[in-house]
């Protein structure tokens, strides 16, 4: 009967395949789906204490596409809620996004105004310990559920953090995280600050909104504009598409290319730059990943923007949801993306025009190591397309910053003198 069933299993396994799939196969195939089937029925009728068989393929598919590279994930039903909600720009938790490395949840970069930024989370912190449970042992989405839970209910993140030699505690009491994904102010009565803290739905319309109406107001007194994009993890492609043609007239935002060579897709600009050409400074950091990244790569390879900052997360993958009818849907990584010079960000990163470290009060923060996808278990190897070498430029030397109004931020005083000094020696746009 055993022999049976794991028959069936296998069999039910190869029918929801397409036919194609299994046409070049060797027997070695089959014979492992047999064994699957056979190891299955072994667990669920032997093991000492009784298991779902719905939670075993669940977990097996987890492990298949867990295997591939760190962001392919299969969501069930309910995960596959949350990624909906996350995306529309409100969910709950605490708003950091993490990935998994070596057992424990890496924080990819904590997002702006969340509980887990006003806790002092910062990108590259290894948890250890959810409510001194240890985080061992669990998969990403075991984790991250732990993590979420009702408004105004507690708890402690214990973290490892590179240059710190005893572990820290993060009380944190979880909210409604409902993201404003653009904010924009002016800076020192001539310069305008637009920060993205991330690429959802409403991303380049919070944009138009926010940015546009700013300089419908002050655009008779402003000299350059600063887009601060650093610890942004990235979100929805067609939303960083957007936001590069808000900035650029014309020309090619980013193409993707896929394991079919004929595979290849092209997204360009239309007319219309929402500062009127202005002259514009890029924040980047090693947050700075995927969607930021597709932005800073575009006005970079346009000579529409100085980037200004430190060496970009890496992530040049695009990923894909397929819906699995009532069964969740599969995040798969189908594509690489490639900036309009033809250069993949894969591992590489995007390297700053002028590299400037971030310089922090705190002894402890400066001693921070950066997380880059490079970093990340299982990454894809960047395909040698279009990539250069580039070696880090030394940081430029601390400079009195005291009577800046971006006296507490280094990067973002240094981005104000770029474009002070630009209006002053050229008064035209900033090119490469």
């Amino acid at each position: 009967m055993r022999r049976l069933l794991a028959a069936g299993i296998a069999g039910l396994m190869m029918m929801s395949l397409p036919a194609i799939t299994f046409a070049d196969e060797d027997q070695e195939t089959y014979e492992h789906l047999d064994l699957f089937g056979e190891i299955f029925e072994r667990i669920r009728s032997e093991y000492v204490e009784e298991v779902s068989g719905t939670d075993l393929i669940d977990a097996a598919i987890d492990g298949m596409v867990g295997s591939l590279d760190p962001h392919s994930k299969y969501h069930n039903p309910k995960s596959y809620k949350e990624v909906q909600v996350q995306a529309r720009g409100e969910f709950g938790g605490l708003g950091i996004e993490v990935t998994m490395e070596n057992g424990l949840v890496k924080v990819i970069a904590p997002i702006d105004d969340t509980p887990a930024k006003r806790a002092g989370i910062v990108a590259g912190d290894l948890v250890t310990h959810l409510d001194d449970e240890p985080v061992l042992g669990l998969t990403l989405q075991q984790a991250v559920d732990r993590m979420r839970g009702p408004a105004n209910s507690e708890i402690t993140l214990t973290v490892r953090r590179s240059g710190v030699e005893e572990p820290l505690t993060f009380p944190i009491t979880r909210a409604i995280i409902k993201i404003r994904s653009v904010r924009a102010r002016v800076v020192d009565e001539e310069f305008i600050l637009a920060r993205i803290s991330t690429f959802s739905e409403h991303t380049s319309d919070d944009l138009e909104g926010t940015l546009g109406d700013l300089w419908d107001e002050q655009s008779e007194h402003v000299l350059g504009a600063v887009l601060d994009l650093r610890s942004n993890p990235g979100g929805l492609l067609d939303q960083a598409i957007a936001v590069s043609d808000a900035f650029l007239d014309r020309g090619e935002i980013v193409s993707t290319r896929g394991r079919d060579p004929d595979s290849i897709l092209r997204f360009n600009a239309q007319e219309g730059d929402i500062i009127d050409g202005l002259p514009l400074v890029v924040l980047i950091d090693s947050g700075t990943a995927s969607a930021s990244e597709i932005v800073a790569g575009a006005l970079q390879d346009h000579g529409r923007a100085v980037i200004l900052g430190t060496r970009s997360f890496g992530k040049g993958s695009v990923q894909t949801v397929l819906p699995l009818g009532g069964h969740g849907a599969l995040r798969l990584t189908t594509a690489r993306y490639y900036t309009p010079s033809g250069r993949s960000i894969q591992e590489q990163g995007i390297d700053p025009d002028i590299f400037v470290e971030q310089i922090r009060p705190e002894p402890e923060a400066e001693a921070v190591q950066e997380s880059r996808e490079e970093d990340l278990r299982g990454h894809l190897d960047n395909d040698g397309l279009g990539v250069e070498d580039n070696e880090d430029q030394p940081a430029e030397e601390a400079a009195e910053v005291e009577d800046d109004p971006a006296a507490s931020d280094y990067q973002l005083a240094r981005a104000i003198e770029h474009l002070r000094s630009h209006h002053i020696f050229s008064g035209k746009s900033i090119v490469n």
